[in-house]
């Protein structure tokens, strides 16, 4: 009610009930060290997408190397083909000029005239049987040449072929084979070029073993990265949670450390936070003060009518009949403070007004004809708005019979009081100025705070002091303010200054 809403302060109240203060800095301490939640999931989540990341590529990257291993051995295994068929279609040995003289000079001499790459075999087979290959295995490793099962698939083709072989030790085999014959000897010869396509991928298997050990590296750094992330990130949300239990029903100081630039969002986050515990201190702090000071007004009409009670005579009428009118007078004031107050609270409520599209000038004559009745006067309308305009006609016309009331209270029988209503710019102005004394500097500042009175020299006014409050918070409701405009000794303007809503001119 008095500057931040009913949730804001229950938010606070109960977080201030539901976390003493004893014992704060211990737990702030233990909420430091302890991994938060928040940031075990964030942690997690990075952990997760860069473990995936570097999955997805180092899977992609050694299929791509895979298959780029295995294009070259199929493009060098038709190259070889190529150069034995160049080779062998003359019927020339070339290192010695001479015609081949037999299948098995045809096979040794092409496997002898071809350089095998590592991890390339070239073998000789005649009618069948193995006769010879290419740089003899010497490492005691098992050999294609000892395997009888690949020497029957292999040995006795008729027709170029290409496959592969899964060798019990040496794995996968990439082979082509194309068949040698030779005019006047009946034998059938077989020439393999072939690959072991398992040893000829470890290049692309350690590529892919040294990009998982670069990625578990780089998966430590970001755990790191984001750990430390994570913490500068969160690191206003517990500030907002240490400030908050440090808050207490008597201490509202407390605000959140501002960390980061314009435009953070935590940074927004946390200028928000702060400015509406600035509202709940001021709502708190206003609050108490019209507590204290309803508390002592409405104690002073309470100790008048016990005094008086207290000192009354029963015998006596006339004591009695003077006792009564005073005490009938202070409840009246009673009454009047409490609807005041009432009026007070209503007008931070979606319903205080009821706006309608108003006449302007009638209702500044139809307001000049009832403040005219206030006292011995010279009342007076000063000018006149002529415009429709959407506004609650009856707050207007409280708040200005207020100040005109006000005015009087302020001035002697014959002063002037004059009324106006004006546009200026996009607002609509009504005014109420008088001739009295004027208000002081020292009671500008208070003036329309509730329970204030203004000095006024030696005069001072005998109500509650909410009168002006309740003509600033019609103006407020309606979206405008009130201004004053006072010299000492030279009377006073009081003017209500609204938004211009236009309204429809039909009547």
């Amino acid at each position: 009610m008095m500057g931040a809403t009913v949730a804001e302060t229950a938010a606070v109240a109960t977080a201030v009930r539901a976390e003493p203060t004893t014992g704060a800095t211990g737990r702030q301490l233990a909420d430091r060290l302890r991994p938060s939640a928040a940031r075990t999931r964030i942690i997690g989540w990075v952990l997760l997408l860069v473990f995936t990341a570097l999955g997805l590529v180092t899977f992609v990257t050694w299929r791509l190397l895979i298959a780029a291993t295995d294009a070259r051995m199929q493009q060098e295994l038709r190259f070889e083909m190529e150069q034995f068929a160049e080779l062998t279609a003359p019927g020339v040995n070339p290192r010695t000029g001479m015609p081949f003289a037999s299948v098995d000079e045809v096979i040794r001499e092409a496997i002898a005239y071809n350089v095998a790459r590592p991890n390339e075999k070239f073998l000789g087979f005649v009618d069948g049987q193995y006769r010879v290959q290419s740089r003899p295995q010497v490492d005691g490793r098992a050999t294609l040449a000892g395997d009888v099962d690949f020497s029957q698939r292999v040995g006795s083709i008729a027709e170029p072929a290409r496959g592969t072989y899964r060798h019990p030790q040496l794995g996968e085999i990439v082979y082509a084979a194309v068949p040698v014959t030779l005019t006047g000897d009946p034998a059938r010869g077989v020439i393999v070029a072939a690959y072991l396509a398992d040893s000829e991928r470890g290049d692309a298997d350690d590529a892919a073993r040294l990009m998982l050990i670069v990625g578990a590296v780089t998966l430590l750094g970001a755990v790191g990265a984001a750990w430390l992330v994570a913490g500068r990130i969160l690191r206003p949300l517990r500030d907002i949670t240490s400030t908050a239990r440090t808050i207490t029903e008597t201490d509202l100081s407390q605000r959140i450390p501002r960390r980061g630039g314009d435009g953070d969002e935590l940074g927004d986050l946390v200028a928000t936070v702060n400015g509406m515990l600035d509202r709940i201190e001021n709502g708190i702090s206003a609050q108490r003060r019209f507590v204290d000071d309803a508390g002592h007004e409405l104690r002073t009409p309470i100790t008048i009518i016990r005094g008086h009670l207290d000192v009354l005579d029963p015998t006596d009428p006339a004591d009695v009949s003077s006792t009564v009118g005073l005490v009938n007078d202070e409840l009246d004031r009673m009454n009047r403070m409490v609807s005041d107050l009432l009026l007070l609270a209503q007008s931070e409520q979606p319903a205080f007004l009821h706006p309608e599209a108003v006449d302007v000038a009638a209702l500044t004559t139809d307001t000049f004809d009832k403040i005219a009745l206030l006292g011995d006067r010279d009342f007076a309308v000063e000018a006149v708005a002529d415009i429709f305009a959407v506004l609650d006609p009856q707050r207007i016309t409280q708040a200005l019979v207020a100040l005109a009331d006000n005015a009087c209270r302020y001035t002697d029988s014959g002063d002037r009081i004059a009324l106006g209503s004006r546009v200026e710019g996009g607002w609509l102005r009504f005014w109420i100025t008088d001739s009295g004394p004027g208000v002081s500097d020292e009671d500008r500042p208070r003036i329309f705070q509730r329970f204030a009175r203004g000095g006024a020299g030696s005069r001072r006014s005998d109500g509650a002091g909410l009168g002006l409050a309740i003509v600033d918070a019609i103006a407020v409701a309606h979206g405008g303010v009130v201004l004053l405009d006072s010299t000492p000794g030279c009377g006073a303007t009081f003017s209500v200054v609204v938004p211009l809503v236009p309204g429809s001119s039909e009547r």
